[in-house]
């Protein structure tokens, strides 16, 4: 079955005002409680596996070690899914995927070693890499073309739920119910998802196969020029979720951790209904500067009032990057390409936030938190310069 990508006649409303395709259509509603449930099923045991490995025995290097093959495997599997898409299309794949991220949750509380944990985390990252890429494929078909922005504005604060909910609720399972309890629930909305795909049309139209993430690259610069600057706010982002609470005090920590989250939420949100009327490409210089100002005012790690300023400005700023970013990549490109704008997009938030956690911290254990926050920022000014080269246009490379 194959979607089409036109708008909807827009309809006059009683009072003369235009309005525009419905957003929620059927369609759109299925794909986002796939996303939900599937979101859910990743969050509820993020914070369990390496919990279990620690009860286990495992040990600390364990326990982190379940979650940086995770996220290794999510990358890998973020990267190859648009070419396996191209034999087997994006339904199918997303069954998979489901399939792949909850039917290994019933195994963890069996596992008796390090090697049994591993596996499930990784067959676990690469259903969850299948989905995130599959879902961020379909997206873009399925919302009326008008509505793009604001659309997948609601599908990240969809994507946004799951982590504040399911993450406190994987460990209180735990904590009151078991390691059973705790995989039951993580599989059970995965599984679940497979009825609601049934009905999703495929990605592109079986005359013009999905382009591998790579082959994209190579053929279009400017989609790796984007990506890369996607990259540096997310290695903020996990800058941010890693050393804010150790840079200042949890009473700081706590509500600077929430500003950031919800202004990043209602920002991305925002940035889209902008995008529907004025396009992405301008956006994305000003989303990076914003980030970065935010960035440099959370250096000042002494002051809450000013840690909490720049919390709010640098999640807004990261919000609408997330939105400019993606919504400029796809004015780019024609739906067989999707697939590999959502893979390398994904697969930049997953390796930015990994090497902000990791690389950075080598920054702070030579030159403290305020260095560490200054450098962060230094690094997303530094790739503003890759918006001027090429222009961001939003015209399709055919």
């Amino acid at each position: 079955m194959t979607a089409t990508t036109e708008p909807q006649p827009v309809q006059l409303a009683a009072e003369g005002v235009p309005r525009g395709p419905r957003l929620l259509t059927g369609t759109v509603l299925r794909l986002l409680s796939v996303e939900f449930t599937s979101m859910m099923s990743f969050y509820l045991l993020l914070a369990v596996v390496p919990l279990f490995a620690a009860d286990r025995g495992i040990g600390e290097a364990g326990a982190g070690l379940s979650t940086g093959v995770m996220m290794f495997a999510s990358v890998i599997g973020e990267i190859g899914t648009p070419s396996v898409a191209a034999r087997w299309g994006y339904p199918p794949l997303l069954i998979a995927g489901l399939a792949l991220l909850g039917a290994p949750s019933l195994l963890l509380p069996a596992a008796d070693g390090l090697t049994t944990v591993l596996a499930i985390s990784v067959v676990r990252g690469l259903g969850f890499a299948v989905v995130v890429v599959s879902t961020g494929a379909v997206a873009p078909l399925v919302i009326p073309a008008r509505r793009r922005g604001e659309g997948l504005g609601v599908f990240g604060f969809v994507a946004t739920v799951p982590a504040v909910l399911a993450l406190p609720l994987g460990v209180w399972l735990v904590e009151h119910a078991g390691y059973l309890a705790a995989s039951a629930a993580a599989a059970f909305p995965a599984l679940v998802a497979i009825v609601a795909v049934r009905s999703l049309p495929n990605a592109v139209d079986d005359a013009e196969q999905p382009a591998g993430m790579l082959s994209a690259m190579r053929r279009q610069p400017l989609l790796l020029r984007t990506t890369l600057m996607f990259a540096t706010t997310a290695v903020a982002g996990g800058v941010v979720v890693a050393f804010l609470p150790t840079a200042v005090s949890v009473s700081v920590a706590v509500p600077g951790l929430f500003l950031q989250a919800a202004a990043s939420t209602v920002a991305r949100w925002l940035g889209g209904k902008h995008i529907d009327r004025h396009g992405a490409a301008r956006l994305v210089v000003p989303a990076l500067a914003v980030t970065a100002a935010g960035m440099s005012a959370s250096a000042a790690t002494g002051s809450a009032p000013i840690v909490l300023a720049g919390m709010v400005v640098f999640g807004a700023g990261f919000g609408l990057a997330q939105a400019a970013t993606l919504n400029a990549m796809l004015e780019r490109v024609r739906p067989a390409q999707y697939g590999a704008v959502s893979a390398a997009w994904n697969a930049a938030f997953d390796l930015g936030w990994g090497a902000g956690a990791m690389g950075i911290g080598v920054v702070v254990m030579y030159a403290g938190y305020p260095v560490a926050f200054a450098t962060t920022a230094a690094l997303i000014v530094a790739a503003l310069t890759l918006g001027s080269r090429g222009g961001l246009r939003p015209d399709r490379d055919r």
